[in-house]
This record gives structure tokens, sequence and C-alpha cells, in this order.
């Protein structure tokens, strides 16, 4: 892992993806869940530390994905809420996993006062939703867009994990 210099901070370079994103379709609450865990299962089979930066309106499933996604991490669901209110939530796990919420935040000046680039350099796992109010996304994290396509289908794409990986996850896990 090497360190480069992000807008006043410095911050992690990871391997650098260069992977063609990818679409999958959930179209149930726990399909989306289940999307989470199976990422959190490949980003922990990788053994370093993550970002994963999710995109996404009001309702896309975003909180229901970091639920699967924490699981992995052994995480109960049930223990993960939507941060808006508590903005960042850290949970003891190997590796350490750190949900955060952007959400209410607004501005360079609430970035650096929460102290969001340090969770993006940290050694554990970090999920954060509303990405978008980032001032710039590093290299190398993990994007998970999310949109609403019916009453509870949701289209998924991620980017920065290999399709191949992701479905010889997905068939080990079923």
């Amino acid at each position: 892992m090497h360190l480069k210099y992000c807008k006043n901070h410095w911050c992690q370079k990871y391997e650098s993806y260069d992977m063609k994103p990818f679409k999958i379709v959930s179209n149930s609450i726990d399909e989306t869940q289940s999307a989470g865990q199976r990422l959190g299962n490949l980003l922990k089979k990788e053994g370093k530390p993550f970002t994963i930066y999710l995109f996404g309106d009001l309702g896309s499933g975003k909180t229901v994905f970091v639920k699967g996604l924490a699981s992995a991490f052994g995480i109960l669901p049930r223990d993960i809420g939507s941060a808006s209110f508590v903005i960042i939530a850290e949970y003891e796990s190997v590796p350490r996993f750190y949900h955060v919420d952007l959400y209410r935040i607004e501005g360079e000046d609430s970035l650096e006062s929460i102290g969001v680039w340090e969770y993006i350099d940290s050694d554990g796992v970090t999920a954060i939703e509303w990405a978008d109010r980032l001032t710039e996304i590093p290299e190398g994290g993990v994007k998970v867009s999310l949109s609403i396509s019916g009453d509870n289908k949701r289209e998924i794409v991620i980017e920065g994990v290999d399709e191949t990986d992701w479905h010889n996850m997905q068939t080990r896990m079923d």
C-alpha cells in the first residue's frame, strides 16, 4: 500500500482497479442485503483495508446493502442502522468496521471536522453512504451505486471488484 496526497490530507493508494463496472439486479430487500454480504466476503478474502463508497437516492437500499456488508465481518444486521444522526459508527470486528453516513454533511469544512479522511485511510473497512458528498473520491475504493427500479427492485452497479471473482464468490455462497 502506498500513500499519496489527496486534497489537504494523505490517503492510502490501493492497487488500481481498472475493472469494468458490472450490474446486478435485486428483487427484494433480502437480495440487496445478500449482495452486500457477498461483497463483504470478497473484500474480507482480500485481507486488506477497503473503503466502499455508496451512491444512491434516499430509499435506494444503501443502508440495507451496508447491513449485508457488515454481516460478512460478524456484525449483526440489526446492529447497523442509518447513521444519519450518528454520522460515524464504529464496530468492533476484525478488521474494524466503520459505517459513515454523510447525508447531513455539506462542504469540505464539515468533512474535515468529522475526520472522514482518517476513516478512509484507516486499517479497517469503511462503508460511506452518500459518498457523493465527498469533495473527491480517492482512488482504489469500491464504488456501489444503487437505484430504484421497482417497489423492492434495485439495480446495483459495482465498480472496483472483478466480476469473475464476484460470480465465483456468489457460486460458493449459493
